[in-house]
């Protein structure tokens, strides 16, 4: 099974990279491939596409498309995975997978493709054995360079993760580059909310992810929660945080997990998931929803909406967007925001029929809520309230987990080591299907 010709796209449709496997795909695919994909009829096109006869296979990462096109009847599977650990590949020797970072690592990323790829059958993706053959070194772009204020000494600005692989040994920067290891527990949360604000469904896809930049590869040890369980049907104590399915890095040694909850393992280069796990049972869901709607006259409609953060007060959540699709037939639509907290956006968007309130910094313990008013251009029917909602909500809350699952230290084993290694652990709270019906 192979490829016939690798491409990246801007969000514009631009062609930042392309490389050319095998002389079978029509000129000018890319560029057709693009227009399919952005006028696509039924929302957010497919992963895999065929146009004219060419198989299409892409992913979206950062805005940026990265996509094969081949002639060959291929498995789909195979080779989005494949996308998938090109782009890891990618940021982990540029540092960031942007369309700046691309563009001015281009030879960098042609060298790449030649070592992951020949004549469009896969090789390895595998960054540390990648290393042995890649000899160029990243251009750092601005938003990856280091630019550290005095603060305070246990904290590092978020970007901080965003560096090159390769300067870490040898290259230009690697008499200056600090030994340090990043840490990051990451929550996805999928909440589904009746129109009382009671939580209908709800669980937590998770993931213990790592960034080293330790010279030497020496051996760490990871340890969690003592009263950890495994398995829904474990049994455990009252408050136990339950991991209903979990898997781990080829790299890890669970000789020790399961008395202790230790994970010791050589940190491979770039960046990598520990443990991916999913919890089910029930937690506090960080933001409640709490719609009413109400019909004023037969061409006009208001929809209330209270927006409860139900976090802890020194916490909050950044760049929330709560998305209210309305009905077809909207003439106009307006919002009024309540309380007159600062850093409120909305919008209404008519050709997509929707209201989008943003907020910038969503403080814990607050409630904020919105009015908006519906004109219709027809009089409603019983199909019209229908078509108000789902309400989603996207967020991020930093430094901040609902399942309670966390780091108890990060050490090295080999304590004969000349170094003391800097270690970072960051928590993060995301949303990943947050809605509330109607």
């Amino acid at each position: 099974m192979a490829c016939d010709r690798f491409f990246i796209l801007s969000p514009r449709g631009d062609t930042i990279i392309s490389k050319q496997y095998r002389g079978e795909v029509t000129p000018g695919a890319a560029e057709a491939f693009f227009r399919t994909v952005k006028f696509w009829e039924d929302g957010d096109a497919p992963p895999v596409v065929e146009l004219d006869g060419e198989n299409y296979l892409f992913v979206k990462k950062s805005g940026l498309i990265f996509a094969f096109v081949t002639k060959f009847n291929v498995s789909p599977s195979l080779f989005l995975e494949l996308l998938e650990r090109l782009t890891k590949v990618f940021k982990d020797y540029c540092g960031v997978l942007t369309e700046e970072g691309i563009r001015k690592n281009f030879i960098l990323i042609y060298e790449l493709l030649d070592e992951v790829l020949d004549y469009g059958y896969p090789q390895g993706s595998s960054t540390e054995l990648l290393r042995n053959y890649v000899h160029n070194e990243p251009i750092i772009v601005e938003s990856a360079r280091m630019k550290l204020p005095h603060m305070n000494p246990k904290t590092t600005p978020s970007n901080a993760v965003h560096k090159p692989i390769t300067t870490v040994t040898g290259g230009r920067a690697g008499s200056k580059q600090r030994n340090e290891i990043f840490v990051d527990i990451i929550e996805r949360l999928n909440v589904l909310f009746s129109p009382n604000g009671y939580v209908l469904n709800s669980n937590i896809d998770g993931c213990i992810q790592m960034k080293s930049y330790l010279s030497g590869q020496p051996e760490l040890r990871l340890a969690l929660n003592e009263d950890l369980v495994v398995g829904s049907g474990g049994g455990g104590n009252y408050g136990a945080v339950v991991l209903d399915d979990c898997n781990f890095h080829e790299c890890c040694n669970l000789e020790e997990f399961e008395h202790s909850r230790i994970l010791s393992f050589h940190p491979p280069d770039g960046e990598f998931s520990v443990l991916n796990y999913r919890i089910t049972a029930e937690f506090r869901a960080p933001f409640r929803v709490f719609p009413t709607i109400e019909e004023k006259s037969s061409t006009r409609i208001e929809l209330g909406l209270l927006v409860r953060a139900d976090i802890p007060d020194k916490k909050y959540g950044s760049n929330v967007t709560i998305t209210i699709p309305l009905p077809r037939t909207t003439a106009t639509a307006s919002a009024e925001l309540m309380g007159g907290v600062p850093g409120q956006t909305t919008e209404y968007i008519a050709s997509e029929r929707r209201m989008e309130w943003t907020i910038k910094k969503f403080m814990g313990g607050t409630e904020l809520s919105v009015l908006v008013k519906i004109n219709l251009d027809s009089p409603a029917t019983q199909n019209t309230r229908r078509e108000i909602g789902p309400i989603a909500l996207g967020f991020e809350v930093p430094m901040y987990n609902v399942s309670n699952l966390l780091v108890r230290y990060l050490r090295i084993s080999d304590q004969g080591r000349s170094y003391n290694p800097y270690r970072w652990v960051r928590y993060v709270t995301q949303s990943s299907s947050y809605v509330c019906r109607l």
